[in-house]
């Protein structure tokens, strides 16, 4: 069954995160989607994660495609005018990417290219609209198309988000609902608790959102995130549990995996895994 019709079935879906190499050497990327293509649904390709440039998320996901998996790519509004995002949306229909994931992009002031100049011609609402468009055979100008894209179309939300900023974030997951998106994305997690305030605030069915399990790799990583990331939250105690753990990186493992079955018996629409570089490890973190 397609990830698309399991969906809109409400069947819960496995996504992986696979990053695209930064250089054309594709052979650990898809060495370690092949080890578990079994077991995921979709595999997920970003665009250019905190603006350091590597392989575009078309590219990745189409190389993927090949070897016979599917895939949604991630889009942003950081990199491309409206022309080059629509045209980069028919290709990857054509070619047979699945669907699509709406996210918000760093600056590239902090990426690997500093001089970089954002676009920004298009926000993430006004993508969407782009998008479904496109799925209803016209491009933004109102020309028709020879031949509409079926894509699936998602968008991301920040789990974290609090206050003020909690209800903006709510309005916006709705307004991308209306848009066409058929399923939302949270940032990445390690305690489904941060996800509470969204869900009392939102009030909507729990089927169209799919966390995302972050993967812990040590206990500096998890010390990191818990004083610098106000948006993610990491209990003292599960840094406690990595810190008195023997094989410390096997106790990652067993944390991600857990929260991954805590995210299906939730009843969410699924779980992404964001792996930071550990995809090597999917295998046993995947259930």
């Amino acid at each position: 069954m397609s990830i698309k019709r399991k969906l809109e079935a409400g069947e819960f879906v496995t996504l992986a995160e696979i990053e695209p190499p930064k250089g054309v050497d594709v052979l650990a990327m898809v060495s370690n989607a092949n080890q578990v293509k079994h077991k995921v649904d979709a595999f997920v390709v970003p665009e250019m994660n905190n603006a350091v440039m590597r392989m575009s998320a078309l590219g990745g996901a189409l190389i993927l495609q090949h070897k016979g998996m599917t895939t949604l790519m991630q889009v942003n509004c950081r990199d491309r005018n409206r022309l080059a995002l629509q045209a980069d949306l028919l290709a990857a229909d054509a070619a047979g990417v699945s669907g699509i994931i709406t996210m918000p992009a760093g600056d590239p002031q902090f990426g690997d290219h500093h001089e970089a100049k954002g676009v920004y011609d298009l926000g993430i609402n006004q993508l969407l609209k782009a998008a479904s468009g496109l799925r209803q055979g016209l491009d933004l100008a109102g020309n028709p198309l020879s031949g509409a894209p079926g894509l699936l179309l998602g968008a991301a939300i920040n789990a974290g988000a609090r206050n003020g900023a909690l209800q903006q974030e709510v309005s916006n997951a709705k307004d991308n609902l209306a848009a066409g998106a058929t399923f939302l994305v949270s940032t990445p997690l390690v305690d489904l608790q941060d996800l509470d305030p969204f869900l009392a605030e939102y009030g909507g069915s729990k089927a169209v959102i799919i966390p995302t399990v972050l993967v812990l790799k040590s206990v500096g990583m998890a010390r990191y995130i818990a004083q610098t990331q106000e948006h993610i939250t990491i209990p003292d105690a599960l840094i406690e549990r990595i810190r008195r753990a023997t094989d410390k990186s096997a106790e990652c493992v067993r944390i991600a995996r857990e929260l991954i079955l805590a995210v299906q018996r939730a009843g969410f629409g699924g779980v992404l895994v964001s792996t930071v570089g550990w995809e090597h490890k999917l295998p046993e973190i995947l259930p």
